[in-house]
């Protein structure tokens, strides 16, 4: 029985951009909106839009990942003919290669589709947060007569140049395509997210198939366009975000806690599904208080949490101030302690008598250009002792101990990355 779509999902990206965040977990696996990882979206995405078949491509640290994707039962994905499939690399009898671009990924798995011969695939990205109706997009591709439809969304024309630009004509034909232009023609930019017809992504991924570190912005795309194939945009309307970098990612959440938020959880007509551990009830102690916060079940709070995300499973002990966090799953932190902007990784413990996220703001010497916004930052599965001072745009890792704070301070801009790993 031949599927009419099916969906590739590059989710196999190491996010170097996020930091810490992704030293042990891919892109794609870290939380978001508490109880969520970022390849919820997408998946949920899928089932809500009738695409039931789904390839997952994974590489980069994929344990999380395949563990909270499983056999798909959360997005109801898992089907005897289709439902989710994770495709890793693997070793071919005459070569072993790792996906080196997104194109040569999905080229990697041709099999896996040509299984299935469908009339069309769409190509989507593990890494973003929105809500889409990929039916509406199919819809428009085949009303186009389209080879290729690139979703695309309007932006200013001061971050233009991180996108790949289109221009279009009045039907909506692509008539030129520029990747991160110095000088972009246009604020149409693409989303990264595509509907081909089956033919035409066959015909060019074979084609392409000997360029090194194939991608669909920088070689299949413009490829399309330059051999006369019909490359129509499609515009989106709603909320999208690329939560690649530490900033936007904790913007993104933060967008959550608005008293009438720009990304809604709670549409009752286009759910997003995870897969949820057994946690018990949240609890907050007699002197506990939650403002503006989204407090995820097993959490106990016996301190004060201010516009802030907590995860499942977090102990906030008694008298410690969380302001303008995102705290990720089973962090443990004591009582006195104050947390202001910052972001915990998950399964982070946090002595008593700390401040993180405190002083004077100063740039980051490990890195200004991702930890910046005065963002204090704790990898997943690190220990903070008790009694020390941690500035903004700080960065920490692994187990540390008091000796390794001088006089029991981290200044500002500054960091400690140790060895440690998560289970």
């Amino acid at each position: 029985m031949d599927k009419e779509i099916i969906a590739m999902l590059l989710a196999g990206g190491q996010g170097s951009r996020l930091g810490v965040l992704t030293d042990h977990i891919a892109k794609p696996a870290v939380e978001f909106g508490g109880k969520y990882r970022i390849i919820d979206f997408p998946l949920s995405n899928c089932i809500n839009s009738k695409i039931d078949t789904v390839g997952v491509l994974t590489q980069y640290q994929p344990l999380v990942l395949n563990t909270h994707i499983g056999i798909g039962i959360p997005w109801d994905l898992d089907r005897i003919y289709g439902g989710v499939t994770v495709l890793p690399p693997y070793e071919r009898s005459d070569q072993t290669e790792w996906y080196t671009g997104t194109a040569n990924a999905v080229y990697q798995n041709l099999n896996y589709i040509e299984g299935y011969s469908p009339g069309y695939v769409a190509i989507l990205s593990g890494d973003h947060i929105y809500k889409m109706d990929y039916g509406k997009m199919l819809d428009y591709h085949k009303e186009k007569g389209a080879d290729v439809t690139i979703a695309t969304m309007p932006v200013s024309m001061d971050e233009a140049s991180r996108f790949g630009i289109m221009v279009t004509d009045s039907n909506g034909r692509v008539i030129e395509f520029q990747e991160k232009p110095d000088q972009p023609k246009s604020n149409l930019a693409s989303m990264g997210i595509y509907i081909f017809s089956w033919k035409a992504l066959k015909e060019s991924l074979t084609i392409l198939k000997e360029q090194s570190n194939c991608d669909f912005g920088k070689h299949v795309i413009p490829y399309c366009h330059e051999h006369g194939m019909n490359v129509f945009g499609f515009r989106f309307e709603g909320y999208w975000k690329d939560v690649g970098t530490l900033e936007s990612y904790w913007q993104a959440n933060m967008e959550l806690i608005e008293l009438i938020p720009i990304f809604n959880l709670y549409e009752e007509y286009w759910r997003t599904y995870t897969n949820t551990q057994n946690y018990e009830p949240h609890f907050l102690g007699e002197n506990a208080s939650s403002v503006e916060s989204l407090i995820s079940e097993g959490a106990e709070i016996l301190g004060k949490v201010e516009r802030s995300i907590i995860g499942p499973g977090v102990f906030v002990g008694a008298n410690t101030i969380i302001r303008d966090s995102i705290i990720m799953r089973d962090c443990k932190i004591g009582s006195n302690v104050e947390i202001i902007k910052s972001i915990l990784g998950e399964k982070c413990r946090i002595g008593n008598d700390s401040k993180i996220g405190v002083g004077e703001e100063a740039k980051s010497l490990l890195n200004p250009e991702i930890y910046t916004d005065g963002i204090a930052v704790i990898g997943c599965g690190a220990t903070v002792p008790r009694k020390v001072t941690i500035g903004k745009n700080t960065v920490i890792s692994g187990e540390t101990m008091f000796g390794d704070y001088e006089n029991g301070n981290l200044p500002s801009g500054g960091f400690l990355l140790k060895e440690g790993e998560v289970q």
